[in-house]
């Protein structure tokens, strides 16, 4: 099924479907007449290397998966009647060292792959004829990056048909610079193309309820400039704002009309909003000061990889809003269009970040300043110098409409890579080891001898000055918006504060520096602080209560994400809030006491006491000096199930925002912790174990308000399988996802034993991914059989494009089968 929007003079249409692919280096593929006969037919957005299987010849960075060369070719038609018109492919981005061919002739090379951009094909087709576009994608070097980037054509591509007279590729911005709850300023700067005597534009904004409630009109005097903006200035009375409880979207329909025909016409959704950040009381959203409960994300979707469907994405972020998020890093590039899209609709505030490193290279291995120089790590920093301003500015062109995003970040943990600036620090030398930690301790000297140490150090800092680079970014930022500020992530905030970095940015991220919080504030009052990668922690958040100059924090993560890993058969990062599979791991349940405190809940988490970070000392739970919890990115193999050798000494940890919380044990009562008096908010006790029921009850002003209750499991006696829909979008993309779990004969969720289950689907659907969420698991993801986890994993079902039933039957050996219907329309 092909998609397609036609308005007056423009159509766009879908462009993802009918393309070849081929793995492998084939550079006769260029060539229209080339033939593709013997490739695999594929539909984009796709990514090759989600598909092949873990391997410990790739590197760990990047998540063990193979890179290499693929080639991508479509034949397409183009109508007769579009001679004379333009015709534009729009990539949405390309994982990378892109080119692209139309009809054999060479369009562009793009090595970034994380932006969008464009080629016209209008002066290169056979209006009326067969063309072929071909793209080739080279990752041979495939540790190029610190995470999993994914490869090829993975994200969504479009083709677009224009008349000479047009509104230019995301020439429409629109900005709010005044909001009250009586009325609105909508400023629209709209570029057109080749204006003509007698060019009208025309703009219509229509509110969330589809009612018209502004317009205006403006005549264009062509001169002598190819492009040329005109401002429409427009009142909407009573506006619905869009705030993160609220996400109220409007619509402006932007029409050009020459001799009083529509010529063309294109729609942009915009949100009518007020931000405003003070450096001694934080961020306000529409007046209203709002603390930012963030989550740092890299782009992955766990089992199918970079090519992430929108329900995919969509699931994610539900999950996450129902903890109390309500902020997103997009560390550490741009994230594709349709994530914005739902930032939007969902109410998520967002940082648009741009690099993660400049012209000096990261050590993609060892994930710091580069330590070895090696042919199959070297990345972006190659192209940085003839690339950046290009690759930022499209970022900008194309997201900045959206009312989430509420910042832009040039770069991210830049200074690794300029020696100068780690040398001025001093927290490594030989004569500070051991009395002084980078992460818990204030600069060890006065900001004096900082300035100094870093005059001394400035000859090592080589080639390029990283506060030059800095304030062109900035820079490029401002040349296209105004309207929001300008960040980075710092990792060496105390050097960059005075080396003229920060003075490049409205807003100084600090990357696990909240012990510089109050030195930052103190000598730099008039700049606002942000924590920009915060561990998933308590500390990190307390702080922000404490301190009503730190708006908010983004934690580092939001969701475990591949790659980032140094050993074998750990295939990514487990530091987030939920796993791969975007299931929900205990800190996620922990932070929801904190980031939902309107909410009463409890949760309960268990161990062996042995395995745990903790000892029985005089009957009272301690640290264990030994093996302490950690405060950094980890998080103790705690787990809700309560299954254990018999009398076993168990670690029992309970998350409450109740104001006391008491433990039974087959109605037995264990204690009762208070919230207040516990600092780390842990609620602990020992038990030992006795199989039945552990049940949690938390009360505030002595009444009961939440309870939590784990039951002791017997041996697996049926799969259980919940779909988070009952229907699918006979659309070819909309997606399921079911979530599997071993249960025994009296329902109660297995977790203490895995299995593997198959997959059997029947209908006009296919499994694009299973996953059991663990780190550790390296089976395929492309696979109808999967390994559980805990008990449980996850299948994601794709929509074909025939209406009718879908069935999945999920089954393991020995196990009552689960059977999953779906109407698909």
């Amino acid at each position: 099924m092909m998609s397609m929007s036609v308005n007056a003079g423009r159509r766009v249409e879908d462009f993802n479907r009918g393309w070849k692919f081929n793995l492998g280096n084939v550079p006769e593929a260029k060539a229209a007449a080339f033939d593709d006969s013997g490739w695999r037919g594929v539909k984009l957005p796709h990514d090759w290397s989600v598909e092949l299987s873990f391997t410990n010849n790739a590197g760990g960075c990047t998540a063990w998966l193979p890179g290499g060369i693929g080639w991508y070719r479509k034949t397409f038609m183009v109508p007769a009647a579009s001679q004379g018109k333009t015709v534009r492919v729009d990539f949405d981005g390309v994982y990378n060292n892109s080119d692209v061919w139309i009809n054999g002739r060479h369009l562009g090379h793009r090595p970034y792959g994380y932006t969008p951009f464009s080629y016209d094909l209008s002066e290169h087709l056979d209006y009326g004829g067969e063309n072929t576009i071909v793209v080739k994608a080279d990752r041979s070097r495939f540790m190029d990056s610190r995470w999993y980037p994914g490869s090829g054509i993975y994200r969504n591509v479009k083709l677009v048909t224009l008349n000479k007279v047009r509104i230019k590729q995301h020439g429409v911005f629109i900005t709010t610079p005044e909001v009250t709850s009586k009325c609105a300023i909508v400023q629209m700067d709209v570029t057109l193309e080749n204006a003509v005597d007698g060019t009208v534009l025309k703009t219509v904004v229509i509110d969330p309820a589809g009612n018209q409630v502004a317009d205006g009109l403006c005549e264009v005097v062509p001169d002598e400039l190819t492009h040329q903006v005109s401002r429409i200035t427009l009142h909407v009375s009573t506006p619905r704002l869009w705030d993160v409880d609220s996400p109220n979207l409007y619509k402006a329909v932007s029409s050009v009309l020459v001799g009083g025909q529509v010529v063309d016409e294109c729609e942009t959704v915009f949100g009518i909003r007020s931000i405003r950040y003070d450096a001694e009381e934080g961020f306000f959203l529409n007046g209203k000061n709002t603390l930012l409960k963030g989550v740092c994300l890299h782009h992955d979707g766990g089992c199918v990889g970079a090519a992430v469907p929108d329900g995919v994405w969509e699931r994610r972020l539900r999950i996450l809003k129902e903890g109390g998020c309500n902020a997103i890093r997009t560390a550490h590039n741009p994230p594709s269009e349709e994530f914005l899209d739902l930032c939007d609709r969902m109410g998520f505030l967002v940082q648009d970040e741009i690099f993660d490193e400049w012209f000096n290279p990261k050590d993609k291995k060892n994930n710091f300043e580069l330590k070895e120089e090696d042919e199959r790590t070297l990345g972006y920093s190659e192209s940085y110098g003839a690339w950046a301003e290009r690759d930022l500015k499209a970022m900008v062109l194309r997201d900045r409409n959206h009312p989430c995003i509420i910042m832009w970040s040039t770069g991210n943990e830049i200074e690794w890579t300029y020696p100068g600036y780690a040398d001025a620090t001093g927290y490594w030398l030989p004569e500070n080891k051991g009395k002084i930690d980078y992460y818990w301790d204030e600069p060890p000297y006065s900001l004096v001898e900082l300035k100094q140490r870093f005059l001394e150090s400035k000859e090592r800092q080589g080639k390029f000055v990283l506060a030059h680079q800095a304030a062109d970014l900035s820079r490029w930022v401002k040349e296209l918006d105004t309207s929001r500020p300008v960040t980075a992530n710092l990792v060496m905030p105390s050097v960059s504060h005075f080396s003229g970095y920060a003075d490049t940015l409205d807003i100084v991220g600090y990357s696990y520096r909240t012990v510089n919080y109050d030195w930052g504030h103190r000598h730099y009052p008039e700049k606002m602080i942000l924590g920009t990668e915060n561990w998933v922690q308590w500390e990190e958040w307390k702080a922000v209560l404490e301190k009503p100059f730190i708006p908010g924090i983004f934690v580092w993560t939001g969701i475990n994400y591949m790659g980032e890993s140094a050993e074998w058969p750990k295939r990514g990062n487990s530091s987030g809030m939920l796993d791969t599979a975007g299931f929900k791991r205990p800190n996620w349940w922990f932070f929801k006491t904190f980031w939902q405190e309107s909410e009463p809940m409890v949760y309960i988490a268990t161990q062996p006491l042995n395995d745990s970070n903790y000892l029985l000392e005089n009957g009272i739970v301690v640290e264990n000096p030994a093996r302490p919890r950690t405060r950094k990115w980890g998080w103790p193999e705690v787990s809700p199930r309560w299954n254990h050798g018999a009398g076993e000494m168990t670690y029992v940890e309970l998350y409450s925002n109740c104001e006391e919380t008491e433990l039974f044990l087959n109605g037995r009562s264990l204690g009762v912790r208070e919230l207040a008096t516990s600092e780390d908010r842990l609620l602990k006790w020992a038990v030992p174990f006795e199989a039945g029921e552990l049940k949690a009850v938390g009360r505030t002003d002595g009444k009961e308000t939440a309870s939590r209750t784990l039951r002791t499991a017997g041996r697996p006696a049926a799969v259980s399988a919940v779909a988070d829909r009952s229907g699918l979008r006979a659309d070819g993309c909309d997606v399921a996802h079911l979530e599997i779990q071993m249960v025994d004969a009296n329902g109660i969720p297995v977790r203490h034993m895995d299995q593997s289950v198959r997959f059997t689907i029947e209908g006009d659907a296919r499994n694009i991914g299973v996953d059991n969420g663990s780190d550790r698991s390296v089976q395929d993801f492309q696979s109808d059989v999967c390994e559980t986890h805990e008990g449980r994993c996850l299948m994601v079902l794709q929509a074909g494009d025939a209406p009718g039933p879908i069935q999945v039957t999920v089954s393991a050996e020995g196990l009552a089968s689960a059977v999953v219907a779906l109407e698909q329309n």
